[in-house]
């Protein structure tokens, strides 16, 4: 039988571990969709959401989105998921800062910043149902991906 450890004995990853990780997910990721194309079809699967209901949900030509940006192609993006093309620069941004936060922790005696104010939470939140929902409408088409 192993050894029982107490809470402040067991070993801790580094708190670096996790941002770099996701990162190396999410570029290796990237490198898939760059190389295999998600417009040709049989690659990918397709959007559960839409397979099922048949309307766009909020996600659905983000692949072909992150593959046109990997070719440098920002207007096709564009044209794949509007509001993910949008974001990409916040949730990069976001990301370093906490990178940059694990490898640099607030000094001891001190909380640490709150990643994100709720309030901004909530705005986002209702900008995706919005962009959920008019994409999906007669006059909104051209929020739709291709």
């Amino acid at each position: 039988m192993a050894p029982q450890q107490s809470a402040g004995t067991r070993r801790r990853l580094h708190p670096g571990a996790a941002p770099l990780l996701l990162g190396a997910a999410g570029i290796a990721g990237a490198t898939l969709l760059h190389f295999v194309d998600p417009n040709e079809p049989g690659h990918y699967p397709t959007c559960p959401w839409l397979l099922v209901t048949g309307t766009w949900c909020p996600g659905c030509g983000t692949m072909r989105a992150i593959h046109a940006l990997t070719n440098l192609d920002v207007v096709g993006a564009v044209q794949m998921n509007a509001l993910m093309t949008a974001i990409a620069p916040l949730v990069a941004y976001s990301y370093f800062r906490w990178l940059y936060r694990s490898f640099r922790p607030a000094p001891p005696g001190t909380a640490p910043k709150r990643a994100v104010h709720p309030a901004w939470l909530y705005l986002f939140l209702a900008v995706l149902l919005a962009f959920w929902l008019v994409r999906n409408l007669p006059f909104g088409a051209f929020l739709a991906p291709g």
